[in-house]
């Protein structure tokens, strides 16, 4: 696959550089991190390049895992492992790159609300039962408070998604906020972001 072949996203572009500003401190105590969907894998690539003291697990589901891969083939900073598979709704995860090694950091972008509730629900049941004692998750993307859309652009983008799969759709903060609850982790920061969206960040405790 040559790499005007590869999948891209110009978001990915425009936000990785606000996100970053954040992971540097939220993932300061971090070093194995786990990426939930890693889509065209230029956050991978950039995050790993860019905080060097970590160890970046990408992954993909098997649909995505080939472009991810073609992608990664790219550039391999030192601290970029190798693409994983990771169905959100199956079971278990991945528990750690090697014996003894766990996750102790997790990172998920524009996931959320291309998924069922289901498998949002399967999400942090997963992130509960991968990442390690006092670990840090942080969730990029757009999100509504009390029911209600931050912004008319964010509406319209709802209607969008649940136009094409009536499945999916902007989540609820406070949704969010119980089920991260369930699996152990309290939410440390809320991030306003640009182009109306939140970097979520919570701590396992």
């Amino acid at each position: 696959m040559s790499e005007l072949q590869l999948p891209f996203s110009e978001a990915c572009e425009r936000n990785r550089a606000p996100i970053l500003e954040v992971l540097r401190d939220a993932f300061r105590d971090a070093k194995q991190v786990l990426e939930i969907g890693s889509g065209t894998g230029q956050h991978a690539l950039f995050f790993a390049a860019a905080l060097p003291a970590l160890q970046w697990q990408p992954t993909e589901a098997a649909l995505n895992l080939p472009g991810l891969s073609a992608r990664l083939e790219l550039a391999a900073p030192p601290n970029r492992r190798a693409p994983l598979l990771l169905d959100v709704g199956q079971s278990p995860w991945p528990a750690g790159p090697s014996e003894g090694i766990r996750w102790d950091a997790a990172f998920s972008a524009n996931t959320l609300h291309i998924m069922s509730a289901p498998l949002v629900e399967r999400f942090f049941t997963g992130v509960g039962t991968t990442l390690t004692p006092r670990a840090r998750l942080a969730v990029y993307g757009p999100f509504r408070y009390a029911g209600r859309f931050t912004t008319e652009s964010n509406a319209r983008f709802d209607a969008s998604l649940r136009a094409r799969d009536p499945a999916s759709g902007l989540r609820d903060v406070e949704w969010l906020l119980g089920l991260a609850a369930g699996a152990g982790f309290g939410l440390i920061a809320d991030h306003a972001m640009p182009s109306n969206n939140q970097l979520l960040v919570w701590q396992r405790g």
